[in-house]
């Protein structure tokens, strides 16, 4: 968090050491002065760059009660939702769902997703592309450390990894960042909780806030007593962009969806802030300050929507909670990302971490099904309007073309200009790892 007190305190007189160690921590577990750091220059880069933003539907959704119904099964199977044509021809959606379906032709829905191990709820596979098992020393990082590892920030004012994930009632579903052997200085930048209010710089007037020299002097202060070993060596050349990042205002407009225009905000709508059961919020304004993040310099922004676990009133939870509202704010991210020209540059996936049973239980929900599970992709100069994968009449098991989580990642990787073969990143062991196993891209959207 950044503390900075008002105008009856000097700037920097009364900064405690305490006070020092919380600066590069602006949010819960974010943003360390090492990744500070890592600022790259501005001068010969261009104000476009790449960026995923990764949805996270919170314990897994029933891909046959969305985008890959199955009208030929027995009723205790197929559900009470019926399809709806869309743009595409031969592509239906569920009924609930018309929106995504008015823009079929800029979305890719994945009919065949497979890779998780067991039914056990966890952000893991989609926020790495690895389980959990026999895991590297540090474990495995999610895209946005890799990312914020290999590429650094695009703006030297913006984090290069966002997560508007808050926790959940139930751990996993919240990802705070995933930085595993990569080390806390990749970790997500969180703006969510109590941390946020002192990213506002109240009653600090110009003259104080541009008091560098003493500032400066507190960072010199801070490297000697935080780091005598000199591993922070270099430091100095590096205080410039430090404290353009901590005294920009680029993140913190960003944050603020106040200077939006009122007809985009209204457009996304605002959703539901709270969480939902022990999973995450519907907030739909999630989905637009992904949209500004990117657009001010991030290259990962990841968040987290609803709770999906419906073992019991399946159908009654989807269409009065949470297809209405997904429908809404993911229709309208994408439809913003292309009317800003934006859609190129910017890659979209929303997805759980495995499928539901097809077979509708005593309770009318479904179980878990880590056999076949669903996703969508849109943006990213991908070739859209096209659904990739198959299940059989059942929706139990692939049909044709089943796609790993690790190619999806794979994809994701090729598009933000990362060669993900032939890189690899030391694990805290020594030993070099790379970023996806044996995958490659999905070749039906290059």
């Amino acid at each position: 968090m950044l503390s900075i007190w008002g105008p009856e305190t000097k700037l920097c007189d009364r900064i405690s050491r305490r006070e020092i160690l919380k600066v590069g921590a602006l949010g819960l577990g974010g943003l360390s002065l090492p990744q500070l750091l890592q600022a790259e220059s501005a001068s010969g880069k261009s104000k476009r760059h790449k960026a995923v933003i990764m949805i996270y539907m919170c314990g897994a959704p029933s891909h046959q009660d969305m985008y890959d119904l199955k009208m030929d099964a027995p009723s205790e199977i197929r559900g009470e939702f019926r399809p709806i044509n869309t743009k595409v021809p031969g592509f239906q959606i569920c009924e609930h769902l018309p929106r995504l379906g008015n823009i079929a032709d800029k979305i890719i829905p994945l009919r065949s997703v497979h890779g998780s191990p067991n039914g056990a709820h966890d952000s893991f596979i989609c926020y790495t592309g690895r389980t959990t098992r026999n895991q590297p020393a540090g474990g495995w990082p999610s895209i946005g450390s890799v990312v914020s590892k290999l590429s650094g920030p695009a703006d030297p004012a913006v984090p290069p990894f966002v997560g508007l994930a808050p926790n959940t009632g139930h751990p996993p579903y919240g990802s705070p960042g995933l930085p595993g052997f990569l080390g806390v200085s990749h970790s997500a930048f969180r703006p969510s909780g109590p941390s946020s209010k002192n990213m506002v710089l109240n009653g600090i007037d110009e003259a104080r806030l541009n008091n560098r020299k003493q500032l400066l002097a507190t960072f010199d202060q801070f490297k000697r007593e935080a780091d005598a070993s000199g591993s922070m060596q270099g430091m100095d050349d590096m205080n410039q962009q430090v404290f353009n990042i901590l005294t920009s205002n680029k993140l913190v407009n960003a944050l603020d969806l106040s200077q939006e225009d009122p007809t985009i905000r209204e457009r996304y709508g605002k959703g539901d802030p709270k969480n939902y059961g022990d999973g995450a919020p519907r907030n739909l304004e999630h989905f637009l300050m992904a949209r500004r993040l990117v657009e001010a310099g991030a290259r990962i922004v990841t968040l987290n929507f609803g709770r999906w676990d419906f073992h019991s009133n399946n159908f009654g939870g989807l269409k009065e909670t949470h297809l209405p509202q997904f429908d809404q704010g993911l229709a309208t991210l994408i439809e913003d990302l292309h009317e800003r020209g934006m859609a190129d540059d910017v890659a979209v996936v929303a997805w759980g971490e495995f499928g539901r049973t097809p077979k509708i239980n005593k309770d009318g929900g479904r179980d878990h099904w880590p056999a076949v599970g669903g996703g969508l992709l849109a943006g990213g100069g991908f070739k859209t309007g096209q659904v990739i994968g198959a299940t059989d009449r059942m929706g139990a098991q692939i049909a044709n073309r089943p796609i790993h989580f690790g190619e999806v990642f794979a994809t994701l990787y090729r598009h933000l200009g990362i060669d993900f073969h032939g890189t690899t990143i030391a694990d805290l062991a020594g030993r070099p790892q790379y970023l996806v196993d044996d995958y490659e891209p999905l070749h039906e959207v290059i």
